[in-house]
C-alpha cells in the first residue's frame, strides 16, 4: 500500500509519499518541484508511480502556490517568479535536513525532478549543492540572468512599474548569477542528469534546453550513460506519460531504488 502523509516542515506544506512497508527505512529520496501556479498534489501520479518502485518522494508547495497561495494573481505573482525561484531552492535543504535528521534518507540516493519551474528549480539547484546525486529537468532551462532580465524589460514595456530599485534588481542578479548553471556547467560533475522537452512549448521553448544539453555534452564525454536528452515533436507545455515513465526508469537505474528494497 502506498500511503500519503500530509506534514509540514518550516511552515513549508508537504506530501511525503512512501509505500507503507517502507516507511521507517532509510530509501532513496526524491523532491518533486511544481510548475508555476501549479500546487505539489498535481504530481501525485509521479510520486506514486515512484513509491511503488521502491523511492521515499516529497512534494512541497513553493511560496504563493497551493496551501501557500495568498490571492497574488497576473502581474503581481509574475514579478514574484525569481524570487520563487530562489526561495524554493532554499527550500529544498530544508526538506532535505528534515528527512535527513529521522534517518529516512539511503546515504548518496538522493534526487531532484521539477516540472517547467520545478525544473528551472532544479538546474539551479544542481549549481548549489553537490549532494544532489541525480536529477530530471522536465520543461526547464538555466539561464536565469538571461531569462530575468528578459523578464524585467517585458514588464516595462507593458507598462507596468517594477517594484524594484536599481539596486535591488541588481541584487537579484546577482544572486541569480550565482545560481545560474549555463555560467557554471562544471559544477555538474558528471552528475546524472535526464531532460524531457516538448519541441511545440510555447511557454518556456525547447530550443533553451536543447542548446543548454548540446553545450554540456563535452563535459559528459568519459559518462556519456549519464546525461540524456528526450523530447517529442507534438507535444507543448504539458509533461506527457511517456516523460512520466522515463523520469521513473532514470531514477529507478541512477538512485538504485532496487538495493533499498
Amino acid at each position: 500500500m502506498i500511503i500519503i502523509e500530509k506534514i509540514n516542515i518550516k511552515d513549508i506544506p508537504v506530501l511525503h509519499i512512501v509505500a507503507q512497508e517502507n516507511i521507517d527505512k532509510p530509501l532513496p529520496f526524491i523532491q518533486f518541484i511544481h510548475g508555476f501556479t501549479s500546487a505539489k498534489e498535481h504530481n501525485l501520479h509521479f510520486a506514486y508511480n515512484l513509491a511503488e518502485k521502491g523511492f521515499r518522494v516529497v512534494l512541497p508547495d513553493a511560496m504563493y502556490h497551493g496551501e501557500r497561495d495568498t490571492g497574488l494573481t497576473g502581474m503581481k505573482l509574475n514579478l514574484q517568479f525569481w524570487d520563487i525561484v530562489l526561495k524554493t531552492i532554499e527550500e529544498i535543504e530544508l526538506i532535505k535536513n528534515y528527512f535527513e535528521s529521522k534517518k529516512l534518507i539511503q546515504i548518496g540516493q538522493i534526487g531532484l525532478v521539477g516540472t517547467s519551474m520545478g525544473g528551472i528549480v532544479t538546474l539551479g539547484a544542481l549549481s548549489r549543492y553537490p549532494w544532489i546525486n541525480t536529477a530530471v529537468c522536465l520543461m526547464g532551462m538555466p539561464y536565469y540572468e538571461q531569462f530575468a532580465n528578459y523578464t524585467i524589460q517585458e514588464v516595462k514595456e507593458r507598462g507596468y512599474d517594477v517594484p524594484l530599485t536599481e539596486a535591488e534588481i541588481n541584487n537579484l542578479l546577482q544572486k541569480l548569477r550565482e545560481l545560474d548553471l549555463s555560467k557554471q556547467p562544471e559544477k555538474l560533475d558528471n552528475r546524472p542528469l535526464m531532460f524531457w522537452h516538448g519541441k511545440k512549448d510555447e511557454v518556456v521553448p525547447y530550443k533553451y534546453s536543447r542548446q543548454f544539453y548540446e553545450t554540456i555534452l563535452p563535459l559528459y564525454e568519459e559518462t556519456p550513460e549519464n546525461l540524456f536528452y528526450i523530447t517529442e515533436e507534438n507535444t507543448g507545455h504539458k509533461v506527457s506519460r511517456k516523460a512520466m515513465l522515463k523520469t521513473i526508469d532514470w531514477f529507478t537505474e541512477f538512485l538504485q531504488a532496487d538495493k533499498a528494497l
